[in-house]
């Protein structure tokens, strides 16, 4: 006869559970060492009121609103860190509209800002999104372009967005960067950096607005440039 206490034997193990609650643990493990952990903001606690001149080469500061801008939200406002909006006039050529939204904290909610989202809920027909290069000195910009149209004529607009240490060209582009960085640990601050212009003629407003972005990248010191470019 088996002794009683045969009855209370150790269950054996269940190897497949026991594999699967190792696999879980060690994916936990890895989620929680690749936690983004390190916050880069790069304008700090500047402003951008005070960081952007308001005279911009032969520009001057004449006005803060007439721009396009997303529709006023309480939970919007409450993801940027702080918004531009300024108009610059050289007293000759047609206003250049400039339009900053800035997020110490990159969530992914840029892209309300972006100029394909606004202008079209603003009621725009807009042409699709080109690059747009502009050389500054030994470096090119990785800028966009669009025209948007409604009644009231056509606007010429160029932009474009740094996220961390990336300028992405695209809004997947610009999701692919913030994975990419908190990959490596970081937490990406952004800035979309927006310009336009009302005018029929492409080629002038792209020139009046590329020297106005040279212009305003060499007016602001060396060591704050990392705020709008790579």
């Amino acid at each position: 006869m088996k002794p009683v206490f045969d009855s209370f034997a150790e269950p054996k193990t269940d190897r497949r559970k026991f594999l699967l609650g190792l696999a879980f643990a060690s994916a936990a493990g890895i989620a929680a060492w690749r936690m983004p952990w390190k916050r880069v903001d790069h304008l700090g606690r500047q402003k951008l009121e005070d960081l952007v001149p308001k005279k911009i080469g032969r520009w001057d500061f004449v006005a803060n609103s007439g721009l396009v801008i997303p529709p006023n939200d309480p939970l919007l406002n409450a993801l940027y860190s702080q918004q531009l909006t300024r108009v610059y006039f050289d007293g000759e050529n047609p206003p250049i509209m400039l339009l900053m939204a800035q997020s110490g904290t990159q969530t992914g909610f840029l892209q309300v800002h972006r100029p394909d989202f606004c202008y079209q809920a603003a009621g725009y027909r807009i042409t699709p999104v080109r690059p747009h290069p502009i050389q500054l000195g030994s470096k090119v910009l990785t800028a966009c372009k669009m025209d948007a149209t409604n009644e009231r004529g056509m606007e010429q607009v160029v932009f474009w967005t740094r996220i961390g240490d990336r300028v992405p060209g695209t809004w997947p582009q610009q999701k692919i960067a913030v994975a990419e960085q908190n990959l490596r640990g970081i937490i990406p601050d952004a800035i979309l950096v927006r310009l336009s212009m009302i005018s029929d003629d492409m080629r002038a407003a792209e020139t009046a607005m590329d020297s106005f972005v040279r212009a305003m990248i060499a007016a602001i010191p060396p060591d704050r440039r990392s705020v709008f470019i790579t």
